[in-house]
């Protein structure tokens, strides 16, 4: 197949596309961190990623043909990382914002639902970190990574003796 520099673009073009729509479907349906994906998430992934490789090369399985697809997601990729890094409010419209779950022990239900978590998600988050009940929790995050964030009640606790101790150290050294 011969190829022109038309097409090789063509490509690229379309791959970027694919690109900003899935990054609009994931931050329009929710996000969590890779270890927090189900069984259903990963199958969808897996199942997305094959769906778009039509859309992005066609009936182009070449070598240049797949070598433009990925040079198209390394471009946009980059801007994207750079924009994000640059300007705070791009980085808030396409990542979001870190959402409370969890704050003095209380559950915030609309958050949690907002975010699609369910209550046995956030159980297992908060033993992960080493918590054993919502009520112990002084604080939960979910933060834009999709990463759930945990301080126990007694981490303020634990911050102030370690901080009282560190200046009494300092003191005397």
């Amino acid at each position: 197949m011969d190829f022109n520099l038309t097409q090789i673009l063509f490509i690229s073009l379309k791959s970027i596309a694919i690109y900003l729509f899935i990054i609009f479907a994931i931050r329009l349906f929710g996000k969590k961190e890779l270890a927090q994906l189900s069984v259903v998430d990963l199958v969808f992934i897996l199942l997305i990623s094959n769906s778009v490789q039509n859309a992005m090369v066609g009936p182009d399985t070449s070598l240049l043909g797949g070598m433009a697809a990925a040079t198209g997601l390394f471009v946009i990729n980059y801007i994207f990382k750079w924009a994000i890094k640059k300007y705070p409010m791009f980085s808030s419209a396409v990542q979001g914002d870190e959402l409370m779950l969890i704050y003095q022990g209380k559950v915030l239900q609309n958050h949690l639902q907002s975010s699609m978590i369910t209550m046995d998600e956030l159980r297992a988050a908060v033993r992960e970190h080493g918590v054993e009940k919502i009520e112990e929790v002084d604080l939960a995050v979910l933060e834009v990574d999709g990463n759930i964030s945990v301080m126990s009640k007694d981490y303020q606790h634990k911050t102030s003796r370690k901080r009282k101790a560190h200046k009494a150290i300092s003191k005397n050294a």
